[in-house]
């Protein structure tokens, strides 16, 4: 009989692989004790990720989910873990020290046991002082080598990576083969040389299941001495999301591994409870697409876990490509020609941005950079128009090194734009803040919480924190879901019925009806200007959501500011990125025409500076 596999439940990127959300609280409670009795299960990977910030949006306390999610399995005596982004924490972006360095002591108080933490450049100075902190918070530090395939990142680079994180002081090694396009030879390989010079040190093996390579890289792994595999299970498993418990089992068991037994009547429960929270709202985030196989992913290297929220994301981009196409009489692009041209571009951006892991939050970057493109093209303009400032820090080096090199394209829009690259460590670029939030939470009259942990909250995410104080971050999701319950259930006639678009006519934005086909339209008046006032209009370019600010360290402009050429007006947060939106002119700010957190679309006038 062959060594003993064990079975990790990766419950929170179950379902965060296949749409935007996670259960409530109350439906994480409930699914807990059948976890528990299938009793096949070591560890349970339970917050992490985005995790925090969806509660956030459901206008829920983050800290009370962790807390009471992880108590059944600390009772239970299962491991839980957690994933985390290294430099950038919890969130899309870089994370001052004294904030990550509380972030571990939080988790650690809150239940965590397990902190997987991942560089999305694999740039060891980045996950070296999570490391340290996890490990003086009591936390056992599993460090994760981002897996992809490009010339560069070959069975030496991994290999080498592995041993130096371990000479660092990490306890255990993730593969965290997040698009499932590691090969499984290769994988094989590195478990094999990460044994060879380190037999005691637990490896974990993670991966996704769309491009269809994971089950054969789940035996390589045990054969080359693997401890831990992640798995799903139905109805969350395959597609982008996890090979499915039984089947692993099964084939381990097969292999002549030894493999706990799976209590097939709390399975089942499980499996209902499941289905019951897709039916409930959850279900309606998650596309049917996603639960495809897809050999296509091989090509673009997508993680399993962005394919959720870009679906998603598809609906809006093809609508806003399609509001285009509607207005020059051009035929309309369907989803999947869409996601061709995106994958395509995704090819085609990788390489020129120096193949950077495609994992949170660089996959998202090379995503967004490659949507933008092809939106950009198909309304007829150029390439890389427009690229977040979360974006520029990894091109210029301040998130990380690259791995490869850019594109010449690339570094010469960074010279004629005037950005200067960095080489230094990275965490220089983002000093303390813990001091500025908690004299905030002190004039606001919020509580600090228990160990600290909503001052945590607040530092790792100001913006959604802010709108869950207030509670508009509840009031939007429960609008967001009724809308979602009502196209779920519309009339398919319904599309051709008249909308309302917002156009341009010499600098003027206005509202208008049109329709599709021959329809009649009602009479209505004569379209009106939008906004009031004196100037010219700021524009959004994309659709998402309006924010003056994106930290505590920005001023949130209001009417009668001054400001220059190239200055920072406001945000729109689109695709998980905050798109800074710059003066194209001086000027006083006459109108401010959102509420931070609002909802925009494309072209609607944001401000006006006369």
């Amino acid at each position: 009989m062959k060594k003993e596999i064990k079975f990790s439940l990766v419950f929170r990127d179950m379902w965060q692989s296949a749409g935007k959300y996670v259960p409530r609280v109350d439906q994480l409670l409930k699914a807990a004790p059948a976890i528990i009795e299938m009793g096949c299960f070591a560890r349970v990977e339970t917050n992490g990720g985005g995790f925090e910030q969806v509660n956030l949006l459901f206008g829920e306390n983050p800290n009370r989910a962790v807390r009471d999610w992880t108590k059944p399995f600390n009772d239970a005596g299962i491991q839980t873990h957690m994933l985390d982004r290294a430099l950038n924490g919890l969130r899309m972006s870089p994370v001052p020290a004294d904030v990550r360095k509380l972030f571990y002591k939080v988790k650690k108080a809150q239940g965590t046991d397990i902190t997987r933490t991942f560089c999305g450049l694999n740039d060891i100075r980045n996950i070296a002082p999570s490391i340290v902190y996890a490990k003086e918070a009591g936390m056992i530090s599993q460090a994760a080598l981002s897996i992809t395939h490009s010339p560069i990142h070959t069975v030496e680079y991994y290999t080498n990576m592995a041993l130096e994180l371990i000479n660092l002081g990490a306890d255990e090694i993730c593969i965290k083969d997040m698009a499932g396009i590691g090969r499984p030879v290769s994988l094989g390989k590195i478990v094999g040389n990460i044994k060879a010079a380190h037999p005691d040190v637990i490896v974990q093996y993670h991966s996704h299941a769309g491009p269809g390579l994971n089950m054969a890289s789940i035996l390589e792994v045990c054969e080359a001495g693997c401890d831990y595999i992640d798995v799903g299970m139905e109805p969350l498993s395959w597609g982008t999301g996890h090979a499915d418990l039984i089947s692993v089992q099964a084939m381990l068991k097969d292999a002549g591994f030894q493999v706990p037994e799976i209590n097939m009547e709390a399975y089942m429960r499980l499996r209902a409870l499941i289905q019951e929270f897709m039916d409930d709202f959850l279900g309606l985030y998650i596309s049917p697409k996603n639960r495809l196989m897809n050999s296509l992913l091989i090509g673009p290297g997508l993680p399993g876990g962005m394919m959720g929220s870009l679906m998603a994301d598809l609906d809006a981009n093809l609508e806003s490509i399609n509001k285009y196409k509607a207005k020059h009489n051009l035929p309309f692009m369907t989803q999947d020609q869409l996601l061709i041209k995106l994958f395509d571009e995704v090819a085609y951006v990788w390489p020129r941005v120096g193949y950077p892991p495609l994992v949170t939050p660089f996959s998202q970057y090379v995503k967004n950079l490659a949507m933008m493109n092809v939106i950009a093209m198909e309304k007829g303009k150029e390439r890389w128009g427009m690229i977040a400032d979360d974006i520029w820090d990894m091109i210029l080096g301040k998130a990380g090194q690259l791995p490869g090199t850019l594109a010449p394209e690339i570094i010469e829009k960074a010279e004629r734009e005037g950005r200067k690259f960095f080489v230094g460590d990275p965490q220089d670029n983002y000093p303390d803040d813990l001091d500025k939030y908690r004299k905030l939470m002190k004039e606001n009259k919020w509580d600090v919480g228990q160990d600290d942990e909503e001052l945590f909250e607040y530092a790792m995410h100001p913006a959604q924190y802010v709108a869950y104080k207030s509670g508009k971050a509840k009031e939007d999701f429960l609008a967001d879901v009724e809308k979602k319950k009502k196209e779920k259930d519309k009339d398919p006639l319904e599309d051709a019925k008249p909308k309302t678009l917002t156009v341009q006519v010499d600098g003027q934005a206005y509202k208008v009806t049109v329709a599709y086909g021959e329809i009649d339209l009602p009479s209505s008046p004569t379209a009106a200007p939008l906004v009031d006032g004196v100037g010219k209009d700021v524009v959004s370019p994309l659709e998402g959501k309006f924010f003056l600010t994106k930290n505590a360290q920005e001023h949130a402009l209001q009417v009668g500011d001054k400001v220059k050429e190239g200055d920072v007006l406001c945000y729109v947060e689109a695709m998980k990125t905050y798109n800074a939106i710059r003066a194209e002119f001086g000027g006083t700010v006459t109108a401010v025409c959102y509420n931070s957190g609002d909802a925009v679309s494309e072209d609607d006038v944001l401000m006006k500076i006369g």
